[in-house]
């Protein structure tokens, strides 16, 4: 059974003639007679009773005629949605991010951006650690998700945003002030705050020193940024994060280079598509919000 069988019959149910049901579906009546036929074949039985002049429902007929109402009902509504949401007039974008994003990425901006350009959009943030958003992403639970590039689950595709160099970061009376330049076994001597596993720089700051087999002691473990700045910016440990990010508190704290490591923050925009390489983004509302996202930058 075909989806055309179902509008020719009905065609024919309500017209009660197979001429006027033929110039209605905009095929010649031979046709129309012939995917009735084979609808009639397919279920095995009669669904009108052909006189001379005029075609009525049989028992059959009538009780697949409520149910093809009904059925053609809800097609053309979600016909209908289906093209409100293409045309981006109405629909529903979900959005979550990494708790800490660099200052020259602004979301609520995008965000505003795009409700502007469509006030009857639904549109959800939500925040989480990034293996929280890549379970929400291949649960399809949210469209987009920023965070960092190393922590992006197989099967998601992405596309940077941001690229920033991890920098030392440490009250302006620090004693790190007197060097131009530091090593990550000098950063060991001292105290670190750091964000909680799983959030943040945490994961790319914890492989820097296990590549170069050196330990050091997290003094305090947090989950936003703004606890973290404030943490080092009241003199009580140093910190590894993006250099954007320290430059915003330059009344407070200052920054050195890592010699001896090349560390980069890489903050990617990921969904789901039909592999990690293929960016081909599938919904219209994402790819809108995506290039508008991008744009910004």
């Amino acid at each position: 059974m075909e989806l055309r069988q179902i509008r020719h019959f009905l065609a024919v149910a309500e017209e009660e003639n197979f001429t006027r049901a033929a110039q209605r579906c905009h095929i010649v009546q031979s046709a129309l007679s012939t995917s009735i036929k084979t609808l009639e074949e397919e279920l095995d039985t009669a669904l009108f009773i052909r006189t001379t002049r005029q075609v009525k429902l049989t028992a059959a007929g009538r009780t697949l005629m409520r149910s093809a109402e009904l059925a053609m009902h809800h097609l053309d509504k979600g016909l209908e949605e289906v093209k409100a949401i293409t045309s981006l007039k109405r629909g529903t974008l979900s959005i979550g991010s990494v708790q800490s994003l660099p200052p020259f990425i602004n979301l609520p901006a995008a965000l505003s951006t795009f409700l502007k350009g469509h006030p009857d959009f639904e549109v959800k943030l939500s925040q989480g650690s990034s293996a929280s958003l890549n379970e929400q992403l291949l649960n399809q639970q949210i469209d987009l998700a920023l965070m960092p590039l190393e922590e992006v689950a197989p099967h998601l595709a992405n596309r940077i945003v941001a690229c920033d160099s991890i920098v030392v970061a440490f009250f302006n009376t620090h004693p790190l002030s007197a060097h131009e330049q530091v090593t990550l076994a000098q950063l060991s001597d001292y105290p670190f705050i750091d964000f909680e596993s799983g959030h943040g720089t945490r994961k790319l700051n914890d492989r820097g020193f296990s590549a170069q087999n050196l330990t050091r002691r997290i003094a305090f473990e947090v989950s936003d940024l703004d606890t973290l700045l404030n943490l080092v910016g009241e003199n009580l440990g140093i910190a590894l994060i993006p250099k954007a990010v320290v430059n915003q508190r330059s009344d407070l704290l200052c920054w050195r280079e890592i010699s001896d490591a090349e560390l980069c923050w890489e903050l990617v925009i990921a969904w789901l598509s039909n592999g990690r390489y293929d960016e081909t983004v599938p919904d219209r509302p994402t790819a809108e919000f995506l290039s508008m996202l991008m744009a910004g930058l």
